[in-house]
C-alpha cells in the first residue's frame, strides 16, 4: 500500500472470526435507510472476506448517542439493508460486545455475516476505552479497519482495539488513503481545488497546505465573504464569522505571496434572506448591499471555474458554491458540478454536501473518485496522522 500500511488481502482470515469497523453512520427516515451509499463503500471488503471463508463481525456508530440505548439509532435498519445488498442473511446483535454479540459471534460460520448494535451506545467507545477495546477484541481474531469516515477518531473501535489485534486496513481505507494523498503529493497538473461551504475555519488548513502544493485555489459559498470583508468589500447580511476574516486575510497574504493563484467569484446570486422563496438580485460585483445575502456565486463566476476545472490535470472538489439546496441558488454548484464530472484530469469530490450536490445533479458516477470521508478527507488532506490509520499493522 502506498501508505505503508498492511492490507485486509494480506491477511490470514480463512475460518477465523474477523472484526471489521465499518462505516454505517447512515442516514434513516424511521427504520428505512434512506442513503445506503456507505453500506455499498464497504461491499468490496466484506465481499471478499466472506469469500475468503471469514467470519465476519462488524462494527458501526451511528449518529451521537453520546454513551445511551437510543432505539432511533439502531444499526438494525443498516444490517437489514446490508443484507438486501449481499443477497446473504446478516445476524444483528442487541448489544456492543455483551452477552448477546459473544453468543451470535461465536456462532458463525465461514462466510456468515454479524453485526454489532451502535458502538456509540457504549460511552467508552470514544473515550477509547481500553475495556471496550478488550471486549470487542474478545469477539475476533483478526481486526480490519474499513471506516475511513470514523479513521480521524481514536475510538476504542477505531483504534484502541487494533492496538490488541492482527489490524489490517480494508479495500475502501486503502484506496481513499491513496487517492487523497495522490492529490497533494503527486497530482497531474495543474492542480485545481475547488474549496466551498460556509466557514473558512472549517478548512483553514486544507487552504494552508494547498497554497504551498496547488497551481489554483477556487473560492465558493459563504466562504467567500470572510475574504470581502478582509479586501474592505461590504457583505450585507450574508453569512460571515467575525473570526473567519483574519484567517481570510492571512490566506490572502500567503498566496500573494506565492504561486498559488487564489480565486474568488467576482459576481454573486443574491437574495433578501435564505428561502427559496425569497426574493433575488443578480450582482455583477461582489459588494452586497444592505439588506441583501449572498447566496450563490454568479454565471459569470461560475462559468471562469469551469473553464478552469475543464483545464486541470487535478481537480479536487469539498464544497458548495452556494445555497445548492434552495432551487434559485443551485446554478453556481451545478455548473461546477458539471465541470467536475466532465474534466479530462483525475477528479475527487469529498465533503458531505458536495457529494449531495453530486446526486442531485446524477453526477456521482461521472467522478473518479468519491470519497465518504467528511472530517477524515480534510485532515488527511491537511496532512494531519489519522489515528485509525496509524494504529493498522506496519506493511
Amino acid at each position: 500500500m502506498a501508505f505503508g500500511k498492511a492490507s485486509v488481502t494480506d491477511a490470514d482470515v480463512g475460518g477465523k472470526r474477523v472484526l471489521v469497523r465499518v462505516d454505517f453512520n447512515v442516514p434513516l427516515d424511521g427504520d428505512q435507510v434512506t442513503d445506503d451509499t456507505r453500506i455499498r463503500a464497504a461491499l468490496p471488503t466484506i465481499e471478499y472476506l466472506t469469500g475468503a471463508g471469514a467470519k465476519v463481525i462488524l462494527c458501526s456508530h451511528l449518529g451521537r448517542p453520546k454513551g445511551q440505548v437510543v432505539p432511533e439509532m439502531s444499526l438494525a435498519p443498516a444490517g437489514r439493508r446490508l443484507a438486501e445488498l449481499t443477497g446473504k442473511p446478516v445476524a444483528i446483535a442487541t448489544d456492543v460486545a455483551g452477552e448477546d454479540s459473544r453468543t451470535k459471534a461465536e456462532a458463525l460460520e465461514p462466510g456468515q455475516i454479524l453485526l454489532l448494535e451502535n458502538t456509540r451506545y457504549e460511552s467508552g467507545e470514544t473515550e477509547n476505552s481500553p475495556d471496550l477495546a478488550a471486549d470487542l477484541a474478545d469477539l475476533a481474531e483478526v481486526y480490519v479497519n474499513d471506516a475511513f469516515g470514523a479513521a480521524h477518531r481514536a475510538h476504542a473501535s477505531t483504534a484502541g482495539v487494533a492496538e490488541i489485534l492482527p489490524a489490517y486496513a480494508g479495500l475502501l481505507l486503502e484506496k481513499e488513503v491513496e487517492n487523497l494523498t495522490s492529490v497533494a503529493a503527486s497530482p497531474t497538473r495543474p492542480l485545481v481545488v475547488v474549496l466551498g461551504g460556509s466557514k473558512v475555519s472549517d478548512k483553514v488548513g486544507v487552504i494552508d497546505r494547498f497554497l504551498e502544493v496547488a497551481d489554483q485555489i477556487l473560492i465558493g459559498g459563504a466562504m467567500c465573504f470572510p475574504f470581502y470583508k478582509a479586501e474592505g468589500h461590504s457583505i450585507g447580511h450574508s453569512l460571515c464569522q467575525d473570526d473567519d476574516i483574519p484567517l481570510a486575510r492571512e490566506a490572502l497574504a500567503k498566496a500573494a505571496a506565492g504561486s498559488c493563484d487564489l480565486v474568488l467569484p467576482t459576481d454573486l446570486a443574491l437574495g433578501r434572506e435564505f428561502s427559496a422563496g425569497t426574493e433575488t438580485m443578480a450582482s455583477g460585483s461582489v459588494d452586497v448591499p444592505d439588506g441583501w445575502m449572498g447566496l450563490d456565486i454568479g454565471p459569470e463566476s461560475a462559468r471562469d471555474y469551469a473553464t478552469r476545472i475543464k483545464s486541470a490535470g487535478t481537480v479536487l472538489w469539498n464544497g458548495p458554491m452556494g445555497a445548492f439546496e434552495l432551487d434559485p441558488f443551485a446554478a453556481g454548484t451545478r455548473t461546477v458540478a458539471e465541470a467536475v464530472a466532465s474534466a479530462p484530469g483525475f477528479t475527487l469530490v469529498g465533503g458531505g454536501d458536495s457529494v449531495a450536490a453530486l446526486v442531485k445533479f446524477g453526477l456521482t458516477d461521472d467522478v473518479d473518485w468519491v470519497s465518504t470521508g467528511g472530517g477524515a478527507s480534510l485532515e488527511l488532506l491537511e496532512g494531519k496522522p489519522l489515528p485509525g490509520v496509524t494504529a493498522l499493522n506496519d506493511n
